[in-house]
């Protein structure tokens, strides 16, 4: 689908590099989620660099992951 994630790359300070399918290319923070909870794990540099995609969505090995409609809403275009 047009929102479906092709590549994602962790940056520091719990940033994420996103390009979807559709050309769109940005920067996501996830600084405004780590306190809320299943994305407090995030917190833990390591586990955070461990972030892939399933399904065309953005996700980590304990099955967190981001909407696409909050990825899109919140995506800083790069």
């Amino acid at each position: 689908m047009y929102w479906d994630v092709k590549t994602v790359k962790p940056l520091s300070d719990y940033r994420i590099y996103v390009e979807i399918e559709d050309g769109r290319k940005g920067i996501f923070d996830l600084k405004p989620h780590l306190d809320h909870g299943v994305f407090r794990e995030l917190r833990d540099v390591h586990y955070f660099n461990q972030v892939g995609i399933l399904f065309g969505a953005v996700t980590w090995p304990h099955e967190q992951d981001i909407a696409p409609e909050t990825l899109l809403a919140e995506m800083v275009p790069s």
